[in-house]
């Protein structure tokens, strides 16, 4: 067992970001170094705490490059992050270590450091890089010291995945098998157009699908420019932006408006949001979409308020009416978006909305971060509940009370500092299919299951949300058959898509419709958890 070893973390392009976030980073390195001294092994940081920036992490892709150019490629190596992190700048030097690799964050839902970490893991998944994986709220339990031991002795942790299962499409032979295949052969006869602006968005090369993996499935890119959304936007007139805010107030939807741009929301910040939504529907009927994604943290941040109100709308399948110069409405009814230009839950909204349209299902559907959990008491039954969060672009149809329990506020000035208002809402009590797309081995696959978004008491709510973002959209979600360490392991992403179905079994039988047509797409399919698809076929 070595008695020695690198410690490396990333951190956010954002120096604001950075500072917030710093002294969580600290707490997580102090309780991780005491855990290793506890074994005979020091903790050695392979760069120094920088008082100019006011904190330690690695903020670039260079200096990730030059940092590694110090660690010798044999030791093994710990990245740790406690906040969200851009994974390229780390992945060039994690693909060429040699060394045994353990990724690690800790169990807090107060800045995404999980999300970073699930990022950072399908990433090397994706980059074919082998490593192990933990995290720990005390780092003094048996989860994390016994799997610590072992990565120090034998450079790997095993993980429990027995809740996966490959989806054997041969044997599918219901209704809904044969609807999924009339599905994936109408889309491969009609093949998809995923608006891209600007790809890659905060070092997520886990949401970015090469061409040669996406086109023989029936994907393929039209690749846009943010600026040409910006360029756009000036073209929409303000009575065409009123008459959408117009809408959105008659349907219930409130907005949290005050005087100080710099840390609220106001009506141009709101104004400017409309002008984005109808741009972007302008753009994709122009280039003929399936759906959008907008990269919008960087560069947009800088030029616009944020586009979540913008793909919180498009995702949901009752929005405001966009119009061309002619009068004509353009698309009815949800236009899939993948927020921050997610490839891979692009591929998944698209499948998702003609599954569901098929079905006769509300085809609304979004991408969540996974954020944060706890086990709690559901119905007499201990239960672990997920924290599912995204930048507050998530479709009113998934709330209590729709547009009426909407609510828009300011995105967090350390993110944007041109403001914008978020898509805020608490899900609404129902059955779920999970999902996400992910590459591996240069294939794509999909993991899938059922689960459930229960409604919790109004001051656990409360907690949670004064525990992550307050923001953001907050949904408490059961994800069927699965323990929290078992979901973490096996996750390739730092997101899950999320569609609501009637009931359990019309979720049961919409996933059965889902996974058929993914197979038939040449995508291969895992059911992950309590999902009894032999039930739908006699």
């Amino acid at each position: 067992m070595a008695n020695e070893v690198i410690l490396v973390t990333s951190g956010d392009l954002r120096e604001s970001a950075n500072v917030v976030c710093w002294p969580a980073q600290q707490e997580l390195e102090r309780q991780l170094e005491a855990a290793l001294l506890a074994q005979g092994v020091s903790l050695v940081r392979a760069f120094p705490y920088d008082p100019a920036k006011g904190h330690g992490f690695n903020s670039s892709q260079r200096m990730g490059m030059d940092i590694f150019r110090n660690i010798d490629p044999a030791k093994p190596l710990i990245f740790a992050t406690a906040a969200w992190q851009y994974t390229h700048h780390v992945l060039p030097g994690l693909r060429n270590h040699k060394g045994p690799i353990l990724t690690v964050a800790n169990w807090s839902g107060q800045w995404p450091g999980l999300v970073g970490l699930l990022n950072l893991n399908g990433s090397l998944v994706k980059a074919g890089v082998p490593f192990s994986t933990l995290w720990s709220e005390t780092f003094d339990d048996s989860f994390f010291l016994d799997g610590l031991q072992s990565w120090l002795e034998k450079g790997i942790v095993i993980q429990d995945l027995s809740h996966v299962r490959a989806f054997q499409s041969h044997q599918a032979t219901g209704a809904e098998a044969g609807l999924g295949r009339e599905l994936a052969a109408a889309l491969l006869d009609r093949k998809i157009i995923l608006g891209v602006f600007d790809e890659g968005c905060m070092g997520m090369y886990n949401a970015i699908i090469d061409d040669e993996i996406l086109n023989p499935a029936g994907f393929y890119k039209e690749r846009l420019s943010q600026s040409s959304l910006v360029a756009r936007m000036s073209t929409v007139t303000d009575a065409e932006a009123n008459a959408v805010r117009a809408w959105l107030d008659e349907a219930g939807m409130h907005f949290d408006i005050g005087s100080d741009p710099s840390t609220e929301l106001t009506d141009q910040q709101v104004r400017e949001q409309c002008k984005m939504y109808i741009a972007a529907v302008r753009i994709a009927h122009e280039f003929s979409c399936d759906a959008i994604g907008i990269q919008y943290q960087q560069g947009l941040k800088d030029s616009a308020p944020a586009s979540d109100l913008v793909e919180g709308l498009l995702n949901n399948d009752s929005r405001p009416p966009v119009f061309d110069g002619d009068g004509h409405e353009l698309y009815s009814g949800a236009l899939p978006h993948f927020n921050e230009v997610d490839e891979c839950a692009g591929v998944d909204a698209v499948v998702t909305n003609r599954c569901w349209r098929a079905l006769g299902f509300d085809p609304s559907t979004t991408l969540h971060d996974v954020r944060w959990g706890e086990e709690l008491t559901v119905d007499g039954v201990p239960q672990f509940v997920w924290v599912l969060q995204i930048s507050g672009a998530a479709p009113p149809n998934h709330f209590v009370n729709g547009y009426a329990g909407t609510v828009s506020q300011r995105q967090p000035a350390m993110y944007f500092p041109l403001g914008g208002g978020t898509v805020k809402g608490v899900g609404r009590a129902g059955s779920i299919v999970w999902s996400r797309v992910f590459v591996e081995a240069g294939r794509l696959h999909i993991d899938i299951g059922l689960g459930t978004v229960v409604e919790l008491p109004e001051e656990e709510t409360a907690r949670r949300w004064k525990n992550t973002t307050y923001q953001w959209p907050l949904v408490n979600a059961i994800f069927r058959g699965i323990d929290r360490n078992s979901f973490m392991a096996r996750h390739r992403a730092n997101h899950v898509n999320i569609a609501y179905a009637p009931s359990y079994q019309d979720a049961l039988r919409a996933l059965q419709v889902k996974a058929s047509m993914l197979a038939a797409l040449g995508i291969e399919v895992h059911l992950c958890g309590d999902v009894p698809v032999e039930d739908l076929n006699g």
